[in-house]
This record gives structure tokens, C-alpha cells and sequence, in this order.
């Protein structure tokens, strides 16, 4: 069985990475964790990136729900300080 939650974490602030490389056909909610004191972006800008000014900006503990993903590896992450991130759970799967 495929994991229905996890963590993404970035190391160097201002390095975009995939939240994951797992299918995903269920609605997914992102989180920021709640120890952020930066924002953290997620998105995709269509070249695999993201940024806090071209993502959806997320303070911690905010939440987003996302009806449709396909794969984790379509959702990119970024953050403003080092080591902070998101957490994410499958919904409905």
C-alpha cells in the first residue's frame, strides 16, 4: 500500500523541490507545519518551480485542498527559511 501522508521538507530556502514522486488520485491537503516561522510555497509555475511570489503562500499551520493532483512530483514546494516545509495527507483514498 502506497503512503497516504508524508512530509516534504527543503533544506536551503529558495530551492523548489517535488513534494514526492507517489500517484496520487484522491484530493490531497497540503499543511505548513506548524513549527514554520517563514512562508512556504506550493504550486507549479509549468517549469517545475516554485516561488513565494508566483505560489500559493502558506503561513504555518495554513491549509490548502487540492480536488485532483495525479502525482506528488506535480506539486512543487518551496520555503523563505531553511529546513522548514509541508506536510500532506491523501484524502478519501
Amino acid at each position: 500500500m502506497p503512503a497516504l501522508s508524508g512530509q516534504k521538507t527543503v533544506a536551503t530556502a529558495g530551492t523548489a523541490l517535488a513534494l514526492g514522486s507517489q500517484v496520487i488520485n484522491a484530493p490531497l491537503m497540503i499543511k505548513a507545519l506548524d513549527t514554520n516561522t517563514g512562508i512556504a510555497a506550493v504550486g507549479n509555475d509549468g517549469s517545475e518551480d516554485v516561488t513565494v511570489s508566483n505560489g500559493m503562500r502558506l503561513e504555518a499551520g495554513d491549509v490548502i485542498i487540492m480536488e485532483f493532483v495525479g502525482n506528488l512530483a506535480n506539486i512543487i514546494v518551496d520555503v523563505a527559511v531553511n529546513g522548514e516545509g509541508v506536510a500532506w495527507l491523501a484524502l478519501n483514498a
